[in-house]
């Protein structure tokens, strides 16, 4: 039966679609302050604020892929569109708290669609090197995060956070129009409402074993974006604007990994590429945890971002492989469990942090590469 839609324009629309997601997340990180003092916030209440998004986003992920499975992935893309562009012009122009915390989590909920369905979508489509094509489709996120500020910067001298964030908006409308032409993978409607079969991914060993690796993988990504510059400030005494800028290095090196990793490498086997990258996380631990010197450090989180980039690309090629039929159930699985894993384990670091210093960050490093270790080795000896 031939193909009803185009790879190429569908891979586009998803790199779109990941673009998009990008851009929202770091804009709406920029504005917080804006939105501290427009609504004159504490600390306590501006951070209770933020962390309605985390939960938003962990309540799209488990929704996307059943609603995926039944229905396709066109409906369920031009909804989280818009309900991104409702979510950035209601926090724009809203004056109540309770609306903004309504819009807030709608804005993150959209965003957990948009970000599971496309990786989704990339790997149905794609029947060979599928973690190449997920890396290629990661990049555009890396994009959107790294561009956006450079962006806001220009744009704040002469513009309101409202209209930037208006602005974003309607970016965000004129991609769900551009879905609306698109045509997309059918739905799996003879499988029924896959969520009702989900139960079963708890007696497949190899997607238990899947789903806390991408639980270490995102929690690992969590405690380096959000403490790292805590611990370059406290540890090599840097200024916070040097830490922002190192940080940023290792998106950078995410960022370049996963081109690479899409491109020249795309016939490398995942099993040598995470070997390579596990070599590069530990390299890049090593570099934190026994320098002194920022420019060592730097290199350090170069090396982290580039050993990172490959986990989640690999683990979701291998969950579509898996499951070509309940694809989108799948990636809700793995990547609700990867969430749970980012808020519990950067939760559990502010606690270790607290208590015991923030040097204990490499420690908590070397314990998380250790797992996504061992974890592998029963991935891949069980993935035929």
């Amino acid at each position: 039966m031939p193909l009803s839609y185009k790879k190429n324009l569908v891979f586009a629309a998803a790199c779109l679609g990941m673009l998009l997601f990008g851009i929202g997340l770091i804009t709406l990180g920029s504005v917080a302050g804006n939105l501290k003092t427009k609504f004159v916030l504490d600390e306590f209440s501006a951070g209770t604020l933020f962390s309605i998004m985390p939960f938003g986003i962990l309540t799209g992920s488990l929704l996307f892929g059943p609603i995926c499975d039944k229905y396709g992935y066109k409906i369920i893309l031009i909804i989280a569109c818009l309900g991104m562009c409702a979510g950035f012009e209601g926090i724009a122009y809203v004056s109540s708290l309770s609306l903004l915390k309504l819009f807030i989590f709608i804005f993150g909920v959209s965003g957990g669609i948009i970000n599971g369905a496309t990786n989704a979508v990339v790997a149905d489509i794609t029947a060979e090197a599928k973690a190449a094509n997920l890396n290629l489709l990661g990049v555009f996120f890396a994009i959107g995060a790294l561009g956006m500020p450079f962006i806001l910067g220009f744009l704040k001298k002469d513009f309101s956070f409202e209209q930037i964030l208006s602005s974003v908006g309607v970016l965000t409308f004129a991609i769900a129009v551009f879905f609306l032409f698109i045509q997309f993978p059918a739905s799996k409607k003879s499988q029924g409402f896959a969520l009702a079969k989900s139960s079963s991914f708890l007696k497949d060993e190899i997607i238990i074993f899947i789903a806390f690796y991408l639980f270490c993988q995102s929690s690992f990504e969590a405690i380096i974006n959000n403490w790292t510059t805590t611990y370059l400030t406290k540890q090599l005494s840097v200024t916070e604007s040097n830490a922002l800028y190192a940080l940023s290095l290792f998106v950078v090196g995410m960022a370049v990994m996963r081109l690479l990793s899409g491109s020249v490498l795309r016939t490398v086997s995942p099993k040598k590429i995470l070997i390579a990258s596990f070599v590069l996380i530990l390299a890049g631990i090593i570099f934190l945890k026994y320098t002194q010197a920022f420019y060592f450090a730097v290199a350090g989180l170069i090396l982290l971002g580039a050993g990172l980039a490959n986990g989640f690309p690999v683990m979701l090629g291998i969950t579509g492989g898996r499951y070509t039929e309940r694809s989108g159930t799948a990636f809700s699985f793995v990547l609700v469990v990867a969430l749970i894993g980012n808020m519990l384990v950067n939760y559990l670091m502010g606690i270790i942090a607290n208590r015991y210093g923030i040097h204990q960050l490499t420690n908590v490093a070397l314990i998380e590469l250790f797992v996504m270790i061992m974890l592998s080795v029963f991935i891949f000896k069980r993935v035929k």
